[in-house]
């Protein structure tokens, strides 16, 4: 049974959501942001598929719904961010710009409540650096298509005999090879860019690999999405970051930090 009352934190981040595309996981949204409430939000980019609507247009009410909960949070009091992505690229053109409460910026810095500085980026404009291989980048395209779904036939297979959600996507990225590369790299380019940026953290999206990683002096967390893993990074009223994971859309059950953190260590011994 969901919460009869919200948890509440200090800031929520929230990235990838894909709204406009079939693989968004609106529902689980829906109830993530119906039983989490923060005094500040940020979305970290991707939340709209401008890329996806431009080719076929796939808006539901569940993911209209999404934007009106979002408002509402904003009309509550609830400070909300919107960072743009690639896929909501088209919004980079209305930095500084307000949308009923939510203001869009091209990156931000947070300032957590023991006194970190926080670079949040959706984390795309990085690429051209660290990528080789595109279908890694572009998660959108058709290897994710059918990466995820193989993942809607095995979780369709996991409810049937009563096993919690699991990503098959999520697990496939962190065994191929190129893609632990991908993500290495990404990783290690976003905390030198925190570094030039005079921060103590980088907080990003982009990639769908959630994670929160220590690297050097500099703290990278990546906030997953919400088409296959259903993730979300929270900050408690100390400072403290957590990774969320809300794998029911009727919030039954919620794992936190479940797939993360991955080790920095870890992935470079599998990619070598």
């Amino acid at each position: 049974m969901s919460p009869s009352l919200p948890r509440k934190f200090r800031t929520i981040f929230i990235s990838d959501v894909h709204l406009g595309s079939k693989v968004a996981k609106a529902e689980f949204l829906i109830d993530f942001l119906r039983n989490h409430e923060a005094e500040e939000i940020y979305l970290v980019g991707d939340i709209i598929d401008g890329w996806r609507l431009r080719r076929s247009w796939h808006w539901p009410q569940a993911h209209n719904d999404v934007v009106q909960k979002l408002l509402r949070q904003a009309r509550k009091g609830a400070k909300i961010t919107y960072v743009a992505g690639n896929h909501d690229e088209f919004l980079r053109g209305f930095q500084g710009t307000h949308f009923g409460g939510i203001v869009v910026v091209d990156r931000a810095i947070h300032v957590a409540a023991d006194g970190r500085r926080y670079l949040v980026i959706h984390g795309d404009q990085f690429d051209a650096i660290v990528n080789d291989v595109r279908w890694i980048a572009y998660l959108g395209d058709r290897a994710y298509d059918f990466a995820i779904v193989i993942n809607r036939a095995i979780a369709l297979l996991r409810r049937m005999t009563g096993r919690p959600y699991w990503s098959f996507s999520s697990w496939a990225k962190l065994k191929v090879k190129k893609a632990v590369n991908f993500i290495g790299n990404f990783r290690t380019v976003l905390t030198q860019e925190a570094m030039r940026s005079d921060v103590q953290g980088v907080i990003c999206g982009h990639i769908h690999h959630a994670e929160i990683t220590d690297i050097d002096d500099v703290r990278y967390i990546n906030t997953g999405d919400w088409t296959e893993s259903c993730t979300a990074v929270v900050e408690h009223f100390d400072g403290r970051f957590e990774i969320l994971q809300w794998t029911q859309a009727d919030g039954t059950q919620l794992a936190p930090a479940r797939l993360v953190p991955v080790a920095l260590d870890a992935l470079r011994e599998e990619a070598a």
